[in-house]
């Protein structure tokens, strides 16, 4: 029986994610990373309330066998420069870092379509930077997810999301070859894919949006 660790699971793919993991009979404990308390009674999960501006002081805290992270921001919502870089790259890093050190066997990590460290968007680019990282890091078992758009019912409305989400709907049966990873993606099947990820000898860490969803099918 093995302990997850949960960042983000208050957004989209975190929600599926938690529910999924606790009718996963893999795991008899979830660690739970957050700001803010959530309303959740099961035996299962952990709260931990966390101060992601002092990870250091939760350095015990971030034990256990798989580490799942999903945090992510917009720049609405974090329209510091620092802030959102912050949010991007420096928290996913330090925490992968830390669960490195605590001999933590998996990172599954939620990246973006097209990530690349050398990208001219912030966005791409620090999703990038930190899959570089994580490689560096050499985990026994690695997952980067690289959904395109979203759907599922998120707390915020995002209007340009919500424009694109329907354009590509529309736009998905042109969607062939190589365009297949636009295709937008349920939140829940890429909540599968990581806990797949985590749990069976794959033979890649890297998955774009079709390999995600083969994963689900197969």
């Amino acid at each position: 029986m093995k302990t997850a660790l949960l960042f983000g699971s208050s957004g989209l793919v975190g929600g599926h994610l938690l529910n999924q993991l606790i009718k996963d009979n893999n795991y008899s404990k979830i660690k739970l990373f957050v700001r803010s308390v959530p309303e959740i009674s099961d035996p299962k999960v952990e709260v931990i309330k966390t101060n992601f501006s002092h990870l250091q002081n939760h350095k015990e805290d971030i034990k256990g066998d798989d580490c799942f992270f999903c945090i992510g921001t917009t720049k609405k919502n974090s329209p510091d420069k620092d802030e959102y870089k912050r949010v991007e790259l420096d928290i996913p890093k330090e925490i992968a870092k830390i669960a490195k050190l605590n001999l933590v066997n998996s990172f599954i990590f939620v990246s973006a379509l097209y990530a690349n460290p050398k990208s001219s968007g912030e966005y791409i680019r620090f999703k990038g930077l930190v899959e570089e990282g994580l490689k560096e890091l050499n985990f026994p078992k690695l997952g980067i997810m690289r959904p395109s758009f979203l759907i599922g019912n998120r707390k915020e409305k995002r209007v340009s999301e919500i424009i694109g989400i329907f354009v590509f709907k529309l736009l998905s049966p042109l969607l062939l070859g190589p365009l297949k990873k636009m295709k937008p993606i349920h939140s829940e099947t890429v909540a599968k894919t990581m806990i797949r990820a985590a749990n069976e000898n794959l033979e890649k860490n890297t998955f774009e949006l079709n390999e995600i969803v083969e994963l689900v099918l197969n």
